[in-house]
């Protein structure tokens, strides 16, 4: 039976968490000479996200596949193989079912020559994919929070702000006066972007990092906030 082993890891993060890109291809490797498989070659996608499919290492082992080059696909667990069970359910149909391509995930402990193993293929992708989507919904609930309650969501402090020793926001009163002006300038008189610069610069207003000038993408990341 002919193998390719698939491994991947999005982060640095991942690598330290124990499924680095050696760990997985030892195991991989482990796995193939106890089960006596021969191991043609263990395919790599290093940096790179599971939730897209246009990772060179994947579409290779697609194409692989295509081709019925391999009999098989071995991978440490199906969320390093891929994070989106359209993706998945797309590869158990093309590929596990209609050219018998069968894929080991060692951590699921799974094998796709049985029908049990297949639909089981199905069921753990679509669990795999609840489970980011619910970190997501996570996260944007903490950071929903976290601006409710005036305190700082990472990145730059926004202008019209302050942050205190407690990590709260507290209005710079200067710089809402400046907010202020932009808000009516552009939604009242109408300025463009561009004419809203020239009006702060007349009235001596500075950048957040006590610029003279003003960039017209500035003040359109100042509205957004504002509106």
């Amino acid at each position: 039976m002919k193998t390719v082993g698939y491994i991947r890891v999005s982060t640095s993060r991942q690598a330290e968490k124990g499924i680095s890109l050696e760990a997985q291809e030892a195991k991989i490797k482990a796995y193939c000479e106890l089960k006596d498989i021969e191991l043609l070659d263990i395919i790599c996608d290093s940096g790179q996200s599971g939730s897209k499919i246009n990772r060179e290492g994947y579409q290779q082992v697609l194409a692989m596949c295509k081709k019925k080059e391999i009999d098989s696909v071995i991978v440490y667990s199906l969320s390093r193989f891929t994070r989106s069970t359209k993706a998945l359910i797309d590869f158990v149909d093309s590929f596990v079912i209609k050219k018998g391509i069968i894929l080991h995930s060692l951590s699921e402990n799974l094998d796709t020559s049985t029908a049990m193993g297949r639909c089981m293929l199905k069921i753990m992708g679509a669990l795999n994919e609840l489970e980011r989507e619910q970190i997501g919904e996570r996260t944007q609930t903490a950071l929903a929070y976290k601006r409710a309650n005036m305190e700082k969501t990472g990145g730059d402090i926004p202008f019209g702000f302050d942050l205190s020793k407690d990590g709260i926001l507290i209005e710079n009163k200067h710089e809402q006066k400046a907010v202020k002006l932009i808000y009516d300038l552009h939604n009242i008189k109408e300025y463009s972007l561009r004419k809203i610069c020239t009006e702060l610069e007349y009235r001596g207003f500075k950048t957040k990092s006590g610029k003279d000038k003003w960039n017209p993408k500035t003040v359109s990341m100042i509205l957004k906030r504002a509106a």
